[in-house]
């Protein structure tokens, strides 16, 4: 399996990535300018953390329309698959690979702190070493992180199951306390209709190793390994 991590001016968790990938994959994934446009023989394309263009406008707003968006947007219409985190996940909207927007934390603070994810389902390429209703840790760290989309949409991502983890504490309740940023209905992550494209708000990369703090998100990169070279 062949994965890339798209760079934009002001990404900072590309390396976090890297780390990540390289552990569960066993080689180092190629990193990919946001100017260039060849994604042909991924299979994989990640979109990191960050502040891309320092968040002006919308965060994401501004990356959504580089040139590589197009490809990353072409790469996922012929079957590619495509990982978003925090800022990757706010791109992601922009560009309208998938559904909602990621708006102002309803405290409007910065969060900087663990939460804990409540697995939706198991049966997707990111998520088939977890067990279905898994709790895991995994960082936040951001200040637009609320989660936001019409009631039809909402209606539609759940009766669809698209919802891929939801905020909760750490027994697995599913509550407005463990909904720090104010998300919609506790959704931290998202698929697309097709389950190949995720994004989410916390960061799984970050807890990949006892040397970090734990592996809570190991079992997200370590079900990477079920994508075929046949892109």
């Amino acid at each position: 399996m062949r994965a890339g991590i798209i760079l934009f001016p002001g990404i900072n968790r590309e390396r976090d990535i890297a780390i990540a990938l390289e552990a569960s994959l066993g080689h180092k994934p190629t990193t990919i300018w946001h100017r260039e446009t060849e994604l042909q023989g991924l299979d994989l394309v990640v979109i990191p953390g960050g502040f891309s263009y320092g968040d002006y406008l919308r965060c994401g707003a501004m990356a959504a329309h580089s040139p590589v968006m197009r490809a990353v947007a072409e790469h996922a219409s012929r079957g590619g698959y495509v990982l978003g985190i925090c800022n990757g996940f706010q791109i992601l909207t922009e560009a309208q690979l998938l559904p909602g927007a990621l708006l102002r934390n309803v405290g409007l603070r910065f969060l900087s702190m663990d939460c804990h994810l409540y697995v939706e389902r198991n049966d997707s390429v990111f998520t088939m070493h977890f067990r279905r209703h898994d709790v895991f840790r995994a960082p936040m760290a951001h200040g637009d992180g609320n989660y936001y989309a019409d009631k039809e949409t909402l209606d539609r991502l759940e009766g669809e199951n698209l919802v891929a983890f939801r905020y909760c504490d750490a027994d697995g309740n599913i509550s407005n306390d463990a909904n720090l940023n104010g998300s919609a209905r506790n959704i931290a992550g998202v698929f697309s209709s097709n389950l190949r494209v995720l994004g989410l708000m916390p960061h799984p990369e970050n807890l990949v190793d006892p040397l970090l703090g734990g592996t809570d998100g190991k079992p997200l990169f370590d079900s990477l390994n079920t994508i075929g070279g046949t892109n």
